[in-house]
């Protein structure tokens, strides 16, 4: 498993009870988390001294519980670039921590290569792989299809200082996107993509990832460059397992460009335990 091991500001002090006890900076957040199958002692005291806690609600979504005054947000620093932390309708922060590991594995891909790197960040979210890719010395584009995740995005990068770097900062369909990419000739050297499990297209369509996903990598592959260096697909589908997504890029990438494919899942070392939380999978090919 991967690790994502060089976190100061962000803490998973415990688990218990499909539940996350978490540190964000001083901020301290209790947060659901369906993998967490096993009931143990709730030892730390920080349980009882939470600033807030995430209930879902059984009609669906679910609401934050605050327990001490929460600000409406507040950041975090992750190896020299700061991030902004929200709470969200749905639990989340804004921040995937074990993401991390995927950030500083296509930082330390663009450092290594002499030449300037274009890279695509697909269903990019709030940019920290984004900004991991510009701090390194690529030039990105990335695309996310809300606007409020777009510029939280930039607002990431104004915080880390880093907004004046090579960026294209996008609101647009993904697979529409790439469509036109394709038809204007333009390519990138490294392509970072995170889709989403389920969704819905402009007229209802229902989209299925493990369904869509061999067209999805099919139609990236179209605007990767000549001399590649890297292509991440990280999921959190769980039908999905890394080997499967492993054998994907092995079927569609390796073959034409060579290098190497590995697939592997990620996760968080818990404090108090000192046991791996599985966070998803992530699939890599690389040159």
């Amino acid at each position: 498993m991967r690790l994502s091991e060089y976190w100061k500001d962000y803490e998973l002090i415990d688990t218990s009870d499909g539940e996350r006890l978490e540190r964000w900076g001083d901020i301290i957040l209790i947060r659901p988390d369906p993998q967490i199958i096993w009931s143990t002692d709730r030892k730390n005291p920080l349980w009882r001294q939470a600033h807030a806690r995430y209930y879902r609600s059984n009609k669906g979504g679910g609401h934050w519980e605050p327990y001490k005054k929460v600000p409406d947000r507040w950041t975090i620093d992750y190896r020299g670039f700061t991030l902004n932390i929200k709470p969200m309708g749905f639990k989340h922060t804004g921040v995937f921590p074990e993401q991390a590991v995927n950030w500083d594995f296509a930082a330390d891909k663009i450092k290594g290569e002499s030449r300037p790197l274009k890279v695509l960040n697909l269903f990019g979210y709030t940019g920290c792989a984004t900004l991991a890719c510009m701090k390194a010395g690529a030039q990105v584009c990335h695309v996310d299809a809300s606007k409020g995740m777009v510029q939280w995005a930039k607002e990431n990068a104004r915080s880390s200082g880093i907004a004046d770097l090579p960026v294209r900062w996008l609101v647009d369909d993904c697979v529409k996107f790439v469509q036109r990419e394709i038809r204007r000739g333009n390519r990138y050297d490294g392509i970072i993509m995170d889709p989403p499990s389920y969704g819905r297209g402009p007229n209802g369509e229902v989209w299925k990832l493990e369904e869509q996903l061999y067209n999805l990598v099919t139609l990236c592959k179209q605007v990767l460059s000549d001399d590649p260096v890297f292509f991440i697909l990280n999921s959190y589908t769980t039908g999905l397992s890394p080997a499967v997504m492993e054998y994907l890029l092995n079927v569609l990438l390796q073959k034409e460009f060579g290098g190497m494919v590995s697939g592997d899942e990620i996760g968080l070392k818990v404090t108090d335990t000192g046991l791996i939380l599985p966070c998803g999978s992530t699939a890599i090919w690389e040159k």
